[in-house]
């Protein structure tokens, strides 16, 4: 109970997830009397990210950092504009489209939503789009980046459960896919209060140009492709991937200067130890909880009200949502998965099926108040209130959920394609 009233305390008060964990840890160990633990604390944060699997999060962080500072970011919307664009409330439908393409190649939701809240939302008002509706959309359709490979989400599962991040990757793929097409669902559904195109904004539909803006869709195929043949481990994947970006960037685009390779790496660098030290202290937590047998009695507790497959799954989903209107997604799955995992066993649930429906489900915590980082991430580029925003998003998380109850009950769509190529 003290760790609890701690814990909450200070949230309100802005502790960072970071050290709210690693508190966490201390106060629990402390008040239950636990105090030995204290000699191997360190011992076990750092064995919480010793794992091979982890080497592909700088990586990927680096290919999404290029693809900021490269313009591809624009590349991306001038294609989904060909695309899409010429349809009633075009650049709401080019907003979800370039965030399908750029989950393809960040793999993190919140860099989307840093990165698209800044580069479409402004252009949606110019063209008579609400302020509140544009945000919405950016946040909700920001949560494709952990689903399709690459994600972030999937490596860390994937090295939790002991599964083949190639099988996770390629899982996620159909999943993503209907929540796109949700996506657009839903915005048809409101192409009536959406303004028409303006055709002026239209990119030039040169032979060169259209080439030009495409190159970028080589990187999530060198993923892919990589991964699905064998060829390639998805850290390998990652690392030719970010060759493939860092070529076009400086080469053809010569958006990247000799000048802009610091800035890149120190942004990498911290970005990718906010995410280790993360896994590292919720690792921790989920040790100390693990040690006075909390997580033992969660699982007899769910595995009490469940009475099969689907009911079990609908309920994690639940715990999930809960848990991640207070924790980040990776901490969520950390704390999660060595609880959950046996009992989804127990049950029978795929453990790639069992992978991807959490990897959804901890997305609804990114925009879910009253932590809810994506909220905040759109807050800071928009000016507006959180309430707002999530008005705005909401018709596109009732989408969102909408497509993670049929992958609930549909496990196909995740282990279908991974059997078929053979992983």
């Amino acid at each position: 109970m003290i760790t609890l009233a701690a814990f909450f305390l200070f949230l309100v008060l802005g502790l960072p997830i970071i050290f709210l964990l690693l508190l966490a840890a201390i106060l629990f160990a402390w008040s239950n009397g636990a105090t030995v633990l204290f000699d191997s604390f360190l011992v076990q944060a750092v064995k919480g990210i010793e794992a091979n699997g982890f080497l592909a999060i700088p990586l990927y962080m680096l290919v999404g950092e290029i693809m900021t500072r490269g313009g591809i970011t624009e590349r991306l919307i001038r294609t989904s504009m060909r695309l899409v664009g010429r349809m009633r409330g075009g650049l709401a439908y080019v907003n979800v489209l370039t965030n399908a393409f750029a989950a393809a190649i960040l793999g993190s939701a919140t860099a989307q939503i840093a990165i698209m809240s800044r580069s479409m939302v402004p252009e949606m008002e110019r063209q008579g789009y609400t302020r509140q509706f544009s945000t919405g959309l950016t946040v909700a359709t920001g949560l494709l980046g952990p689903i399709i490979p690459p994600s972030m989400l999937m490596i860390i599962y994937g090295v939790l459960a002991y599964q083949s991040v190639a099988a996770l990757f390629i899982a996620g793929l159909i999943p993503g896919i209907l929540i796109t097409l949700a996506f657009f669902v839903t915005v048809w559904l409101s192409k009536s209060n959406l303004p028409a195109v303006d055709e002026k904004m239209m990119p030039s539909m040169a032979w060169r140009d259209v080439i030009n803006d495409a190159l970028p869709s080589l990187i999530p195929v060198t993923i892919i492709a990589g991964v699905v043949s064998g060829a390639m481990t998805p850290t390998e994947a990652g690392a030719l991937a970010a060759v493939v970006a860092l070529s076009l960037a400086v080469f053809l685009y010569r958006s990247i200067k000799p000048a802009d390779f610091v800035p890149i790496m120190h942004s990498v660098v911290l970005s990718s130890a906010s995410i280790i030290m993360l896994i590292g202290f919720a690792t921790l937590l989920g040790w100390v909880l693990a040690y006075e047998a909390i997580p033992d009695m969660l699982a007899q507790g769910i595995a009490s009200m469940a009475v099969g497959p689907v009911t079990f799954l609908a309920l994690v989903c639940i715990a999930i949502f809960i848990l991640g209107m207070f924790l980040d997604g990776i901490g969520v799955l950390i704390v999660t998965v060595p609880v959950l995992l046996p009992i989804a066993a127990q049950f029978g649930v795929d453990p790639i099926h069992f992978g991807v429906v959490l990897a959804v489900a901890t997305l609804t915590g990114l925009v879910s108040p009253p932590v809810g980082p994506g909220l905040y991430l759109a807050m800071e580029a928009t000016g507006l209130k959180m309430m707002e925003v999530f008005k705005g998003a909401l018709p596109f998380l009732v989408a969102f959920l909408v497509v993670l109850a049929v992958i609930v009950l549909m496990p196909e769509l995740s282990v279908w394609l991974p059997t078929v190529a053979g992983l």
